[in-house]
This record gives structure tokens, sequence and C-alpha cells, in this order.
């Protein structure tokens, strides 16, 4: 019965731990939201920089399988390449050294302060009330290994469990422990606290501690794996990096494990911190010999995956710096002007078509598109700010204006789209089943206001696109009648939602019209 209750502490203190894990790396990106996103994708051009910045936002966030999965979708998303992620997937494995010290050297007595810390700012009116959850969570990560450790002290009277952890065992079976548990439980972090308390209270020798600590290198690249079947190439080759990059530091190491095995140089009687100590040895010896060979290791991931094909044309944003010649800035930013309008109608039609086919695949597209916009329209208002601010000459300063007035009527428009997107996730939220009927409306909504689309970028004369305006005005009236005449029918609870959409387009088209009304002199000047 005893043995029974212990294992039922353990256990329920391991859920804490992983709970309180997960919610603490959430919040941390939660409270980064874009601008840390935004930071990764400008600070990575140098992939000494790129390690600094995965050590750093892995020691915050807890997982190293967190700051890859980030790298890997910023890669997707186009706003860093894949040679500068790199640098932040071999700094992710730094980062997570900092809680195997922390468990080591028992710093996680401290955790309670945090907990009240983290509540008291709760309460509290003031902008720093942000931090709340997060101070919270940290400390309850480090009370719940305290609580793992305080459950398994008992174990160490059971002579029998000790001459077994502690017996010599073939080292490719800690290996493989170490992966699984981490795969399972999705974080390394787990495994290295656990191992660590393990040896902390002389339940596992050295010897068989090592393998499991490099098993979980090899185990935190299943999540970055599992988030790539839907991406584009430069993503896949992201996450292939950070698999082999775990696996060739296993590699590595292993051989010396199985020569010198306890006569490696830990730096301390104190197992562990001695196993501590072996797992920043090992992560920063491995990133450090990667490093070196950076260049063959990127290339050899780029001869395995190829070239590939991107899902959707990225835009040029290199022009972005203060050294390059107005005049060619200008031209980049023209020529981007008229394929963001592009993109957007794109975005427009996928996000349509997801409502119209119910196809999930689609959708995801039409978000990830959405969502790689919206980088864009932060570097491009971001570089805007920046060259009127430095600019000293008139002219100069209105033709920028002038191209941020176009640029600033296409967000305009992509905000309508992207209201229009909320509609589909309503939609597959509450499980509607839009009827034949609706879906017919849809379609006919959308061809036409892609119809106005091509209309407003022709720039047609103005009794023209008058005409065209007062064309598509009268076929939204018909729309919203068609759609009010079907929600006075009973049992039509799949109306009410799509007649937002014609709410949206309605504002889509008034800012269809502003778009046509823009000075086109921009457009047309230097192409």
């Amino acid at each position: 019965m005893k043995d029974v209750q212990i294992i039922v502490a353990a256990i329920t203190s391991i859920i804490l731990f992983i709970f309180g894990l997960e919610h603490f790396s959430k919040e941390i990106q939660r409270i980064s939201g874009e601008k840390f996103r935004k930071f990764l994708g400008r600070a990575t051009r140098y992939s000494g920089v790129g390690i600094l910045i995965g050590a750093v936002v892995t020691t915050f966030v807890q997982s190293s399988s967190a700051t890859s999965v980030i790298a890997i979708s910023l890669v997707n998303a186009g706003v860093l390449s894949f040679k500068n992620s790199v640098g932040i997937v071999f700094g992710a494995n730094i980062g997570t050294t900092v809680t195997a010290q922390l468990v080591a050297f028992k710093l996680t007595s401290f955790a309670p302060v945090f907990i009240i810390l983290g509540f008291g700012l709760s309460f509290i009116r003031s902008k720093y009330s942000i931090f709340a959850k997060v101070i919270f969570y940290f400390g309850f990560v480090f009370f719940s290994l305290n609580l793992i450790s305080s459950s398994l002290a008992p174990l160490q009277g059971d002579e029998r469990l000790l001459s077994y952890l502690t017996g010599q065992h073939n080292p490719f079976y800690g290996l493989v422990i170490g992966a699984l548990i981490t795969a399972v439980v999705q974080s390394s972090s787990v495994t290295t606290g656990l191992t660590i308390i393990f040896a902390q209270q002389g339940l596992i020798s050295l010897e068989n501690a090592i393998p499991i600590l490099m098993g979980a290198n090899i185990g935190t690249t299943a999540t970055a794996l599992l988030s790539i079947f839907s991406m584009d190439i430069s993503a896949k080759k992201t996450a292939l990096a950070h698999f082999f990059f775990n696996i060739g530091g296993v590699v590595l190491f292993f051989p010396f494990i199985g020569l010198f095995g306890n006569q490696i140089p830990l730096f301390s009687d104190d197992k562990a911190v001695a196993l501590a100590n072996f797992h920043l040895i090992f992560n920063v010896g491995t990133t450090l010999v990667f490093f070196v060979l950076l260049k063959p290791f990127v290339n050899l991931i780029d001869r395995i995956l190829g070239e590939g094909k991107m899902d959707f044309e990225r835009f040029d944003l290199s022009f972005f710096n203060n050294e390059s010649d107005f005049q060619q800035v200008e031209k980049h930013l023209l020529e981007n002007l008229s394929k963001s309008y592009k993109f957007t109608q794109e975005n427009y039609n996928l996000v349509t078509l997801s409502i119209e086919s119910n196809y999930r695949g689609v959708y995801e597209v039409a978000k990830k598109r959405l969502e790689y916009f919206e980088f864009v329209r932060l570097d491009l208002m971001n570089f805007f700010s920046q060259s009127i601010g430095k600019s000293t000459q008139s002219d100069q300063i209105n033709r920028l204006v002038g191209i941020m007035k176009g640029y600033e009527y296409i967000f305009q428009i992509h905000d309508s789209v992207k209201d229009i997107a909320k509609i589909k996730e309503a939609v597959d939220e509450n499980y509607l089943d839009l009827k034949s009927d609706v879906l017919i409306v849809v379609r006919e909504l959308s061809s036409a206001t892609l119809s106005f689309f091509e209309s407003a970028d022709a720039k047609p004369s103005k009794e023209g696109f008058k005409a065209e305006s007062h064309k598509f005005q009268a076929e939204l009236d018909g729309f919203n009648t068609k759609l009010l005449k079907m929600m006075a029918q009973p049992d039509r609870n799949d109306v009410g939602i799509i007649l937002q959409l014609a709410t949206y387009s309605q504002r889509l088209k008034d800012k269809l019209v502003n778009y046509y009304k823009l000075d086109d002199s921009y457009e047309t000047k230097n192409t």
C-alpha cells in the first residue's frame, strides 16, 4: 500500500510539472506576441546571433521543442530563411541546460516566492499585471519539481530498486528511454529535470543517467517533425536540420561514454551537479562543432531535400535597408504594391472558396497566407516610418507618403478578408452545415466581388468604374434580400452567419472604391 501511495504521489507531481511547464511556455509566447516573432525574423541574419537568441528564448520558454516549432513556423511563413533558422535550432539546446543547473543546485526552493508574487500581481491593476501568470507558472514549474523530489525520497530505502537503477545497463536502453519519454511529453526539460532529481535522490547512477539525457535530445525532435507535414520545403529543411543536429550530437558524444564511462571530468562529486555539467558540456560542445561545420551542414540539408516548390511566392523584402538607393527602393515598393493587391485578391478567393467547399486544406492555405501578409505589413510600416523619418528631401518624402497611402488601402482590404476568414472559423466551431441555396449565394457573391477586384485594379475611366460600382452594389443588395428571405424560413441557423459575409463584402466594396480613387501616378512611375 505504501508503494502505491509513493507511485501515485510521484505521478501526480510529474503531471503538475508537465502542466506548469506547458502553461508557462504558452504564457511567454502569448505576452511576446508578434513583436517577438518579428524580432526573431530580423535578428537572426547572422548564425552566431541566432544561437544566442535560440538559447535565450529557450531559457525563458523552458522548451527547446517550442523554440524549434516557432522557428519552423517563421520559416514556413517566409519571415525567416532556412539558413538563418539553423542558429536558433542550435541555440535552443543550450537554453535547456538552465533547467538542469537550477535543479542540480537546488535553486528550486525559491519557487514559492514566485508563486506568491505572481498570484499577488494578478490582483493589482498595473501594466505589470500581464506578467502575473508568467511569474506564477515559473514558480509552479519548480515547485512541482520539489514535490517530485519529496515524493521520491522514500524510495531511497528500497534496496532492490536501488540495485537495479544503479546497476550497469546497456547505454542504448537509456537512449531509447530518454527519447521515448521526451517524445511523449514533448519536452526535454521534463526528462532532464526528472533524471537529475533521480540522481539527487541516489536512485540512478551517472552511467545510466547520461544516456537518458542524450536520448532526450533525440526525443525533442518529434514535435518539430510532426509540425511540418503541411508546410513547405524551407520549413521541412529546418525540421530536418533540427533532427540531424540532435542525432549528430549523440553520435559524436556516445562513443566517449562507452569508452570512458564515469572517467569523463564533470567538475563535481555531487551526482546531480555532475549530471547537469555533462548536459551543459554535451549541448554546448555539439553546438560548437556544428557551428564550425555550418556551411557544409546547410548544404547537406539543401542537397537532401532540394529546392522544392514553395506553396506560394513570397515578397522580396531584401531592399529594406538604409543603404539602398532611393530610386531602387521606390521601384521595388511599386512592384510589391501591385503584387500585394493581387495577393490579397487571391486570399479573398481562397477564404470564400473554403467556406463554399468546406475543404479544410483550402482554409489552411488561406490562413497561412493571411498570417504571412501580416508579417509583410509590419515590415512595410516599420520601413516607411524609418525612411520618412530619416529623409531630408521633401520630394522623396512626398513620394513615399503617396506609396504608403496605396499600401494602407490594401491593408484595409486585407483586414476585411481577415474578417471574412473569421466566418469560416465560426462555421467550423459551431459545426454549421451550410445548405445548397446558401452555398450558391456564397459562390455568386464571391464571383461578383472578384470581378469588382479586377475592375478596381484595371483603373477604367471614372464613368466606366462608376457603372461597375453601381452594378456591384445592386448585386450586393440582391444577395442581402435573398439571405433575409432564407432567414424567414424555420430552422435556418446557417443563414445568419453568411449574412455577415454580405456585410463584410459591402465594406470591402467601399475599400476597393478608395483603392481605385488613389492617384495612380505612383504606380506608373519608374516601371
